[in-house]
């Protein structure tokens, strides 16, 4: 049995049937071509039944001991946990395949420490959306991006991906493609659907993307698609304007998604509605919000501990 092929078919699965995005598909791709490598070094499978509990016990230990290529440090619990994931749905392939395996549901993951939720408050909010230069394109681009994120709870992957004429300003709504190819309408905030308007409106271009690169330069006549801004340039404009504010928190695109969830919760949404805004598929996902804003444990706190007396 060639492992490496079936892992490449299993990969080929994920894309047509499971609709995974390419980022995903990579991932997946490097956590078992990493365990292909390690079992053809030190336990190779020649049949189906070789893939025991024990085999997947020795790659654990492994994974346990193995240091990470940057810095050559070892891989973190979590980090772990991902090569375990990967292998898991695998195998699940492969008994769909009627393979001879170990079940998945034999390999427990390790519990980890809960990573912290950060999200910035109202005032660290104001602070930060107030720190570009709307004066100067590049600046107005750069708020519009940050109202944007706020207001719409987008990953930076999928703000990356707008085009203009998916996006419906006048009406404050569109539709995004999310992660596993799940639909959802996001909604613009009157601030939001303000300054994107006015980012919009000083463009001159007809290039399709939304947010583009004012450090590049392209033919009029193309579409633009080589401007579009990465979601690395994303990071690094959000980390521009928190060291600019002098923010405690050491914020991300992906803590503005928080920060829209937290903020909805705290204002008295349902946990229902965040998670169909946020595009979680598991409302389990979203969950992880509540700790920071039940407001009835902070009312019943405020009402009962002595003190507040």
């Amino acid at each position: 049995m060639d492992v490496t092929a079936l892992v490449d078919e299993f990969l080929e699965y994920l894309e047509i049937e499971k609709g995974l995005s390419p980022l995903t598909i990579r991932d997946y791709r490097h956590y078992l071509n990493n365990f292909c490598m390690w079992s053809r070094v030190n336990s190779p499978i020649s049949k189906p039944s070789d893939m025991t509990i024990e085999l997947v016990r020795k790659y654990r230990v492994y994974l346990a001991h193995y240091n990470s290529p940057n810095g050559n440090l070892p891989l973190k619990k979590v980090t772990q946990n991902y090569y375990v994931i990967a292998l898991r749905s695998f195998l699940r392939y492969l008994i769909r395949k009627d393979m001879d395996v170990v079940t998945p549901d034999k390999i427990d993951l390790p519990k980890v420490e809960s990573r912290s939720l950060k999200f910035l408050d109202r005032d660290q909010l104001e602070r930060l959306l107030a720190q570009p230069d709307i004066s100067i394109d590049r600046g107005l681009r750069d708020k519009a991006v940050m109202e944007v994120l706020f207001s719409t709870g987008l990953r930076v992957s999928e703000l990356c991906r707008l085009n203009v004429d998916q996006v419906n300003i006048e009406r404050g709504e569109f539709g995004v493609i999310g992660k596993g190819g799940r639909a959802r309408v996001v909604f613009l905030s009157d601030r939001a659907k303000l300054w994107l308007g006015r980012y919009l409106g000083k463009r001159v271009d007809s290039y399709k993307p939304v947010f583009i690169n004012y450090r590049k330069l392209e033919d009029p006549v193309v579409n633009g698609e080589k401007l579009r801004l990465t979601t690395r340039t994303v990071q690094r404009i959000i980390e521009k304007y928190v060291r600019k504010a002098r923010l405690p928190v050491k914020a991300t695109p992906h803590v503005l998604r928080h920060s829209f969830a937290t903020d909805l919760l705290m204002n008295g949404a349902d946990l229902r509605s965040v998670q169909e805004m946020l595009g979680h598929k598991n409302v389990s996902t979203t969950q992880i919000y509540t700790h920071v804003t039940n407001t009835q444990l902070k009312n019943v706190h405020k009402s009962f501990h002595s003190g507040n007396k």
